[in-house]
């Protein structure tokens, strides 16, 4: 246990996250009392009760950070004006890192960055036009950053910001519809995922009221251009031929189409694949496809859910070949469990042999919502191995096949030994990026979002908040059964924000 003494209850989320990067698998107490440097505690106790336990002092003019356990104390003090909260924060979380890098003796790639964004940082002064070595050394001195993680953000952030100024990014807008049902849910799923098998007879009660909140969105929203669309889930193509181009066309006639730019649609569980299915989403004009195998290890694939063969992945992306896709991303999970490196590496070169344009490696997060955090609950985690040496296996085909690292988010919760220096990344050939995906990762546009469980983000002028969420409820029955109440909550925002409107 990790215990945490604060003088005033005051940034506990921003220590709380930077602790529990030095001490993932560790419980972290935080305590608020009124004490004075020295005054309002017992050490003996405390320590006793702790593998280490943490002062901190927050002055209206300096912040002071102690460590101290059984063996050994760190003191790490420094100056900040309270009043500037921004500083205060980024001096408060220095001095916390310095004093927790003493006492555990480790140092974390990202260094005082907690947030699932680091990309947005050197983008941010990207576009302020400073130079790659100005945004280097402040990366460096603000938040201690290796020089690893600074030339990875920087080069990403300078990658997506070159490809949403080609599109116009400022004068857009981005669409997501999302279609809930799966074949079966996968062990470690915790998106809104309905399987098939027990809620077919809703599907077209739930288009039914997709299609009305589609209208009223069409209808009312949006001010500003249509840049790209993604249908996800779920797995959209878990719907039949007939409703999944009857879904495209839906769309396409709802919407000004002339600036769209991507129109993706995940057909992420081979599964679900059909000669048909694709040949209708490539004559309906949909320029990008997903499909995602996690791993091309059977016992692995069996062991977490997905009901589908390694054969049915390569006959799937066969047949969207065979139908004319050109712009193919698959989706590899590292940490699975049982996979150890040797999986990976023959997951890979399955990959080689297949050769899509774009390849998105995520590293296993297990939430509260998945059942296998239940399984890993009760195995200890001994199923997982290392997905730092994963990772790296990913990285090192990445660049020897040519695909460059275009968007990536942080993960929190993580497997493996150094959860802190874990990303998602997506690759792509040059060329194949998805600008979704830099959009959504970057909240560089508002993103009109339909369907259970969609989340609409609300881009603000400056000087307002960043963003304001318009959430969808996430059940399938409960969508159809309150659809009026999810087309309300946005008639509510053309009212609060009526520039969404063009008014």
């Amino acid at each position: 246990m990790i215990k945490i003494q604060l003088s005033k209850e005051d940034y506990v989320f921003d220590i709380q996250s930077l602790c529990k990067a030095f001490y993932p698998s560790r419980q972290i107490v935080i305590g608020t009392e009124a004490w004075e440097d020295g005054e309002g505690f017992d050490l003996e106790k405390d320590i006793s009760q702790a593998e280490l336990f943490i002062r901190i002092f927050l002055g209206d003019s300096k912040v002071v950070v102690e460590t101290m356990s059984k063996e050994k104390g760190f003191r790490e003090e420094d100056c900040a004006n309270a009043e500037d909260r921004k500083i205060y924060k980024n001096v408060l979380k220095r001095c916390i890192y310095r004093a927790l890098h003493q006492a555990s003796g480790k140092e974390l790639p990202w260094g005082t960055l907690t947030g699932v964004r680091p990309s947005k940082l050197p983008m941010e002064h990207l576009e302020l036009g400073e130079s790659r070595k100005d945004i280097e050394r402040y990366m460096k001195e603000q938040y201690y950053c290796s020089k690893e993680k600074i030339s990875l953000g920087y080069e990403i952030a300078k990658k997506e910001l070159d490809i949403l100024r080609a599109i116009d990014y400022k004068n857009g807008y981005s669409l997501y519809i999302g279609i809930p049902f799966c074949p079966t849910r996968c062990l470690y799923c915790s998106f809104p995922s309905f399987p098939l098998e027990q809620f077919k007879k809703y599907v077209q009660e739930y288009l039914h009221a997709l299609y009305k909140e589609i209208d009223f969105a069409a209808k009312n929203l949006w001010a500003k251009r249509l840049t790209s669309i993604y249908i996800g889930g779920g797995t959209p193509t878990a719907l039949d031929t007939t409703q999944l181009r009857s879904l495209v066309r839906k769309i396409k006639n709802s919407f000004p189409m002339e600036h769209v730019v991507e129109f993706t649609v995940e057909a992420g569980r081979p599964d679900t694949i059909t000669y048909e299915k694709l040949q209708a989403l490539k004559e309906e004009g949909i320029t990008r496809i997903s499909i995602n195998p996690q791993t091309m290890n059977q016992d692995t694939l069996n062991h977490i859910g997905r009901k589908h063969t390694v054969e049915e992945v390569v006959k799937g992306f066969e047949l969207a070949r065979r139908a004319g896709h050109d712009n193919i991303n698959m989706d590899l999970i590292m940490g699975l469990p049982g996979e150890k490196t040797e999986h990976v590496k023959k997951t890979l070169d399955w990959v080689e042999k297949l050769a899509p344009e774009s390849l998105t490696v995520h590293s296993l997060v297990v939430k509260r919502a998945a059942r296998l955090n239940m399984q890993l609950d009760k195995e200890e985690h001994t199923m997982v191995g290392d997905t730092s040496e994963m990772l790296s296996l990913t990285e090192k085909f990445a660049k020897e096949h040519d695909y460059e690292p275009y968007y990536m988010y942080r993960q929190k919760n993580a497997t493996g030994s150094s959860n802190d220096s874990q990303e998602n990344i997506g690759y792509a050939k040059p060329g194949m990026e998805s600008i979704y995906n830099i959009i959504i990762m970057e909240e560089k546009q508002s993103i009109l979002a339909l369907g259970a469980g969609a989340s609409t983000k609300i881009m603000l002028p400056e000087g307002a908040k960043k963003l304001e969420r318009v959430e969808n409820v996430k059940n399938v029955v409960e969508y159809v059964n309150r659809i009026d109440e999810m087309i309300d909550r946005k008639r509510e925002v053309i009212k609060k924000y009526p520039f969404v409107v063009g008014k």
